[in-house]
């Protein structure tokens, strides 16, 4: 009985600090977006999460479950190398296995989060996974569609354990003065404005994984 107890008293005691953790990104994340227009939060996902992802059928059997990113929307679309040569699968918030479904109540959370803080009337959010082949990139964009603007945020999980500076592989932001860049490095998050800042990938010597995302002011069934 004695043992009983003591295993829920530290279970509750773990999903404390979890929350309080969890927490302490969030509030990081929104005083970052209100001040600079972006944020980036390490360890937004655990190793354990990481690793739970990676372990995942889709990632084991590499790009051949991919399909090649394009550029533009719908009927727009068009497959452009020498702009991006990303590969990706769009995730469904309600089958996606376990592991993935971690990381997308966790980002229902900070939707959430983010409206009772920041204002920002957000409604829905749209994730796919994404592999960049060694030597890819992304040329400098806005993530804003021409005809479509209802992304707001841009959200970026990374996936890449054991990362090293000179693999490269960095997102590079454009801010007023300056330009940042940012290691892809796992359970590494970057939130940032996608109206307002443009940015790129640099390219990489090792393949570079991520969960890409957008937040959005409408709900993805109904959009244009």
């Amino acid at each position: 009985m004695l043992c009983e107890v003591a295993i829920v008293v530290v279970s509750i005691d773990i999903l404390f600090i979890n929350l309080l953790h969890m927490n302490t990104h969030f509030d990081s994340i929104a005083d970052g977006l209100a001040e600079k227009g972006y944020a980036i939060a390490d360890d937004f996902l655990s190793p354990a999460e990481v690793s739970a992802i990676l372990n995942l059928d889709t990632f084991k059997a590499g790009i051949s479950e991919f399909k090649k990113a394009g550029i533009g929307k719908a009927q727009g679309l068009q497959i452009n190398e020498a702009i991006r040569g990303d590969y990706i699968q769009w995730l469904d918030k309600t089958t996606s296995p376990e592991a993935v479904r971690v990381y997308l109540d966790r980002l229902s959370e900070l939707v959430q989060f983010l409206n009772q803080n920041l204002f920002l009337s957000l409604k829905d959010y749209e994730v796919h996974l994404t592999v960049y082949p060694p030597g890819s990139y992304y040329k400098r964009h806005l993530d804003q569609f021409k005809k479509n603007d209802h992304r707001r945020l841009s959200v970026i999980c990374y996936l890449n354990p054991d990362w090293k500076p000179e693999e490269g592989g960095q997102l590079r932001m454009y801010l007023e003065e300056t330009q940042l860049d940012t290691l892809p490095l796992a359970g590494r998050l970057v939130c940032f404005r996608s109206d307002q800042i443009e940015h790129e990938v640099l390219p990489a010597t090792r393949e570079r994984l991520s969960l890409t995302g957008w937040m959005l002011d409408q709900l993805v069934d109904v959009r244009i």
